[in-house]
């Protein structure tokens, strides 16, 4: 019985089909070894954007990660998983370093956290949002630090960029969305905050137009803010990966140092840009979606 069981094991293993991690290992030692086929430069695209429980370590190998096993429930831990806790860690670690010491003339990382929260307190929240958008600071400023911890993380060598996945972008926008109808229902009230989405004055024969229209408005912009965020952290990298993927499609090595490594570079030092500028576009239109609930102009 058992040793038929390991069989069949052994049998379902060797029938199963490859995974991502195996298919882009077999590509790149097929293009270097120059057999195999042409390289599939989309597949090792994908298989670099897409989430998985393996974080690749090549050369030295790779981290299998586990799956969580509750109440009958399977949580695999994935590597976007990962990079979000080790995100939130940083940003932990960050504000109890600026915390530390506090001194009349902050000085180090004191004097970063300090900047960077009265640009959000003054430049977003109260600007945006009125005089009462410092109560909205925390949740701004938690929005801000995470997805720019996120983004940077996503720079570094053998880490994987959490916001470059719809999943996570989408439970940013979810919260962005919740923000933003309790905003309006306590300025208002359930009934003055949903009233408020139909313009006042409205004649009554437009009403089965614009109610379905502004009911879909309250839902686009934060599908705006989820497909924004997913699709410039994702296209940095496959421009990246894409000018990479040149030298094994050309088989060229001048191609690499004329053209892959150099645009390489040009383009990561873009990316640096565009991780600051895309945490402060998301949250910044999240405080300006808060204020326009919270302060309607209908």
């Amino acid at each position: 019985m058992m040793q038929a069981a390991t069989h069949q094991a052994a049998q379902a293993a060797a029938t199963a089909p490859p995974t991502l991690q195996e298919k882009a290992v077999a590509n790149l030692e097929a293009a270097a070894s120059g057999h195999g086929g042409a390289f599939d430069a989309g597949e090792s695209i994908f298989h670099h954007l897409s989430d998985s429980q393996v974080i690749d370590l090549e050369p030295f190998g790779a981290i299998h990660l586990p799956t969580l096993h509750l109440f009958g429930w399977a949580l695999p831990i994935t590597k976007h998983l990962v990079m979000i806790w080790l995100a939130s860690a940083i940003v932990i670690v960050f504000l109890w370093l600026a915390n530390r010491r506090r001194s009349l003339v902050p000085k180090g990382i004191h004097n970063v956290m300090e900047m960077i929260v009265v640009f959000v307190r003054d430049e977003l929240a109260r600007k945006n949002i009125g005089p009462h958008g410092d109560r909205y600071v925390p949740y701004l400023l938690s929005t801000f630090v995470f997805i720019l911890a996120c983004n940077l993380l996503g720079l570094i060598p053998y880490a994987a960029t959490a916001t470059g996945n719809i999943s996570v972008t989408a439970g940013l926008a979810g919260m962005a969305f919740v923000m933003i109808q309790a905003a309006g229902i306590r300025e208002y009230g359930v009934a003055g905050h949903f009233k408020n989405l139909v313009p006042h004055g409205m004649p009554v024969w437009l009403l089965p137009i614009m109610i379905p229209v502004e009911i879909m408005g309250m839902f686009t912009k934060p599908f705006a803010l989820c497909v924004r965020l997913f699709a410039n952290m994702t296209a940095g990298h496959v421009v990246i990966l894409s000018l990479i993927s040149l030298v094994f499609i050309l088989k060229k090595a001048w191609v690499g140092v004329v053209l892959s490594v150099p645009f390489s570079l040009f383009i990561n030092g873009i990316e640096l840009l565009v991780c600051f500028l895309q945490a402060y576009i998301f949250t910044m239109l999240t405080s300006l979606f808060i204020g326009m609930a919270a302060h309607s102009s209908h």
